[in-house]
């Protein structure tokens, strides 16, 4: 997925492979263990091999954070021409009986290019940890520390079922923790880039779900017509809903040369981060 987006970008922009100098991928469901799958990208993508690639896992938060590290590749004068790659198949990690998180997320991935060159300012960045919540949304198999199954499950005070070997989420937990989170991150990333809220055009934030989307609206008092939910079609692509929603957002003209657009990602992590578009 991350190499068809890739190279629908190529062809839309009339970008040249060859000019690419640095290469990531968020994701948290890669292809290998090792090698990087941005390795493997850099080769299927034609990318020259002076470039620097690598994979990165973060979730919703993700497309943030890579826009901020990319943004310092390009002032450190690494790299020029940083290809951002989000992809994500979050239904592998899903239990067939899970029916709350199979009604929300979806699988997605998308591509940006960040240049010396660009046509869109990225202004300042504010970015956010807090580890105590790794276990509101996790796989606790597979990996390292327990690469062997264990079918183990138990029932939480949710009434959901909690298995080992599936993507687990502590749904009213995530909930209040957005609910504490995002506002103050919005307060902060408008004072970090100056700003006040009167002067952002338009809000895209990541598409966890519309329930959440419309509460964190409501909480942060921005107007409807100002802010962005759009899950029918995709929803919850992880990394990539940001890049999806600011595709949709140019193409169906909700987003226009000379706005200001706040974006922001937050979830597993716990993480979150945000800054703002000069468009």
């Amino acid at each position: 997925m991350a190499e068809k987006a890739a190279r629908k970008l190529f062809e839309e922009y009339g970008i040249n492979p060859k000019n690419i100098d640095f290469l990531m991928l968020c994701t948290q469901s890669p292809d290998y263990f090792l090698p990087s799958t941005a390795c493997i990208l850099q080769d299927r993508l034609g990318i020259p091999t002076s470039a620097g690639a690598f994979d990165y896992n973060l979730g919703c938060s993700g497309c943030i954070y890579g826009m901020a590290m990319a943004k310092g590749l390009i002032a450190a004068g690494i790299a020029n021409n940083v290809l951002l790659l989000t992809a994500e198949t979050y239904n592998k990690y899903l239990h067939p009986s899970d029916k709350s998180n199979r009604s929300i997320f979806g699988d997605g991935a998308a591509a940006c290019l960040i240049s010396s060159d660009g046509f869109i300012k990225i202004g300042e960045f504010v970015l956010g940890t807090d580890g105590s919540g790794t276990d509101y949304l996790i796989v606790k198999t597979g990996a390292s520390r327990q690469k062997v199954v264990t079918g183990k499950y138990v029932e939480d005070d949710e009434g959901h079922i909690w298995y080992d070997d599936y993507l687990y989420m502590n749904g009213g937990a995530i909930f209040n923790f957005t609910l504490d989170a995002v506002p103050l991150m919005m307060n902060q990333v408008l004072a970090k880039n100056g700003m006040e809220k009167e002067d952002v055009d338009y809000y895209l934030f990541h598409q966890a779900n519309k329930f959440m989307l419309n509460t964190i609206r409501k909480v942060c008092e921005l107007p409807k017509d100002k802010f962005y939910v759009n899950l029918a079609e995709t929803g919850n692509t992880v990394s990539s809903t940001i890049l999806i929603g600011l595709k949709d957002c140019i193409d169906n003209h909700l987003i226009k040369y000379g706005d200001k657009v706040m974006i922001t990602g937050f979830g597993v992590g716990l993480s979150w981060g945000g800054t703002v578009l000069y468009f």
